[in-house]
């Protein structure tokens, strides 16, 4: 047998250190690591290089809302923005904002918003995002840590802020993405000492005002991320411009390179997942060099599916909550109408799958039974990718099958710009994130207290550490942080434990941090459960805690509405009772605990694995309530105080009834 290809390379001359892997970059870059085109070191530049391609073309797309009804999507001509840009952030300019200052963005997706980032990227601000959900305890922590004169922010936000004006002593001017009735506000935020002005006045105080040369440098700092932390005070990345171009040009380079999509003008991108996080920013920073075209949601997740069959992208970019969620229901309608509709879909699904390492795409198939389901992302869907968290090798196939599309897996991390790994093109291998981009490379370090090494058998097993050019260059005013996670040779410690598998693809099988023991000494790894029962029809959220002084697990279940009061109405004991009655009867509770407990060993969950105890809440995990990060993921510590005195009574063997 010939052996398998091999997707990395040990870095030439790199030698082994004790405890540790070779460092391996993709193989198609092997020589030294990507940085820059030669006339785009910038991300202004990155801009610019769009707009010679875009000119008159459509770039940034919106839904009118008239009389509470989404209209189609009107335009804006990538030359139309750039003018706007200009004149925007002369007028910043105008107002006071320095070279290297910081102006925050508070709000959620939308034209204004990559206007702003935009502006801040061609005259060196420093863009430093407010999370639309953050508290008022992160809010005053960030807005103070980085001396924030300056805060864009939509209409809904400007009496908050004005509101927190004592506890934001260093705030000067919030200026107001919208156009509204802004008199009371005015008088308000000028009594307590802020100036308020309206997009379009700025845009319109730097129309007159003379450009000057002052281009940012690669070096600059293009903005502060601060990590969303599922614990403790958020800790803000510094990223400069060279950083954000090095993440961007990678995934440009490999798209040239047939081991990525290759994205151009001709491609249109929904834009929903928040801009205050890495991942949205990059992926829109790949549109915005290409030309491509920028459709925003209408700010409501509830109704982003809608948004999406009427833009109609040519690419899907989203984090596994939602395609588990699109899972589920597609699985479940199947069921619902058994008999030969059923029996036709997963014959033409298990068709599909058998030829999965060849192709994502069936002539019969795709026309006959996916057509449906593929219109569901407005029938146009080139390739999806999934970051954020690991996707499960089921909802992989699954999206691959019933899209009939290329679906990409990618991994990063604030601190380097999201740049850390991409899946191969036409490899659908399931349970790996791929290979490192271009401009990174990565090897793993021994963790020996969880028995992970270098020298482990089939692959080596370790902390994954990234070193390369979209590495962040600190943590703002924070050393002691940055010398735990940069250390003297430039490796990022990312926390998360991965292996290199028979084809030197990067897998991530632990987290050092989200790892607990049962108090037999077996080592826990919850979001690994979560992800099993959030399969399960009846589960739309799960949070799996284990205390290290109990021998078992219990777990915190919000269930799927439509599907427990469908699956109530099918019993004549269940079949009167609404959903939150439903989520408190304790032999529901019975019930779907057993489902539980059976559909884990169908998925490989060892005993100590299994939940033994839950509790059923009828609140879903969101944002808002503070359970989830901006993005989507669980706040493990918040989640633990909310559900304390749930968690002590499951431990008590006390009912909830």
């Amino acid at each position: 047998m010939s052996a398998p290809q091999q997707f990395t390379v040990n870095v030439p001359g790199a030698v082994q250190k004790d405890g540790e892997t070779l460092p391996r970059r993709h193989f198609k870059f092997a020589d030294a690591l990507v940085s820059h085109p030669d006339d785009v070191t910038t991300m202004w530049d990155v801009f610019c290089h769009g707009n010679k391609i875009a000119g008159d073309r459509d770039f940034l797309g919106v839904r009118p809302i008239l009389n509470g009804v989404a209209q189609p999507y009107e335009w804006q001509s990538h030359n139309a923005v750039k003018r706007r840009i200009e004149n925007y952030a002369k007028g910043l300019q105008k107002l006071g904002l320095g070279r290297q200052e910081s102006l925050g963005v508070y709000g959620v997706n939308r034209p204004e918003w990559t206007m702003t980032e935009q502006a801040c990227y061609r005259k060196a601000f420093i863009i430093v995002a407010l999370y639309d959900t953050l508290g008022e305890e992160a809010i005053e922590y960030i807005v103070n840590q980085t001396e924030m004169k300056y805060i864009v922010a939509t209409s809904d936000k400007v009496k908050r802020l004005i509101g927190l004006k004592n506890i934001l002593p260093t705030i000067k001017y919030i200026i107001v993405m919208d156009d509204y009735e802004i008199a009371s506000d005015r008088e308000a935020a000028k009594a307590a000492g802020i100036e308020l002005q309206t997009f379009t006045e700025v845009e319109k105080l730097g129309e007159d005002a003379a450009e000057e040369n002052d281009l940012p440098s690669p070096q600059d700092i293009a903005t502060i991320c601060y990590t969303s932390g599922t614990t403790g005070a958020p800790k803000g990345a510094v990223i400069t411009q060279a950083q954000s171009v090095a993440v961007i040009y990678s995934i440009v380079a490999v798209g040239d390179a047939n081991t990525f999509a290759k994205v151009d003008y001709t491609d249109c991108y929904i834009s929903y997942l928040p801009l205050a996080h890495v991942f949205e920013r990059a992926a829109q920073g790949l549109f915005v060099y290409t030309g491509g075209a920028l459709g925003y949601y209408q700010g409501d997740t509830a109704k982003l599916l809608d948004d999406i069959v009427e833009l109609k992208p040519t690419v899907f970019c989203s984090v596994p909550r939602l395609f588990n969620r699109i899972y589920d229901r597609v699985l479940s309608g199947v069921k619902s109408k058994g008999g030969v509709a059923a029996a036709l879909f997963f014959m033409a699904y298990e068709a599909k799958k058998a030829n999965l390492k060849s192709t994502t795409k069936h002539w019969l198939w795709d026309r006959l039974v996916f057509g449906t389901i593929r219109q569901r992302l407005g029938g146009r869907i080139r390739f999806i990718l999934s970051g954020s968290a690991p996707v499960s090798p089921d909802v992989m196939d699954f999206m691959r099958i019933c899209f009939s599309a290329d679906v990409y897996e990618g991994y990063g991390q604030t601190e380097n710009f999201c740049g850390s790994c991409l899946t191969v093109s036409k490899d659908n291998t399931t349970g790996v994130v791929g290979i490192p981009f271009p401009c990174s490379e990565i090897k793993l370090v021994d963790v020996p207290d969880m028995e992970y090494t270098s020298k482990d058998q089939p692959f080596p097993r370790g902390e994954i550490c990234i070193r390369g050019n979209s590495v962040m260059r600190e943590y703002y005013k924070n050393p002691e942080k940055t010398a735990e996670t940069l250390d003297e040779d430039g490796w990022l410690h990312t926390g998360d434990i991965g292996l290199f598998d028979e084809c030197g693809r990067l897998a991530i099988i632990d987290r050092l941090k989200n790892i607990f023991k049962l108090s037999q000494g077996e080592y826990i790894a919850p979001e690994k459960i979560e992800g099993v029962y959030q399969k399960h029809e009846l589960i739309a959220q799960a949070f799996v805690y284990g205390d290290s002084l109990q021998s078992t697990l219990v777990g915190i279940i919000h269930p799927d509405k439509d599907e427990l009061l469908k699956w109530a109405k099918a019993k004549p004991e269940y079949s009167d009772k609404s959903f939150e009655e439903l989520c408190g009867d304790a032999a529901v509770n019975k019930d779907v605990l057993s489902a539980m407990g059976a559909f884990g060993k169908q998925n490989g969950l060892k005993g100590f694995e299994q939940v033994k105890k839950i509790y059923l809440t009828a609140d879903e995990f969101t944002v808002d309530n503070d359970l989830l990060t901006p993005t989507f993921k669980l706040k493990r510590e918040v989640a633990k105080k909310k559900f304390a005195s749930e968690i002590e009574a499951m431990y008590a063997g006390r009912s909830f009834n």
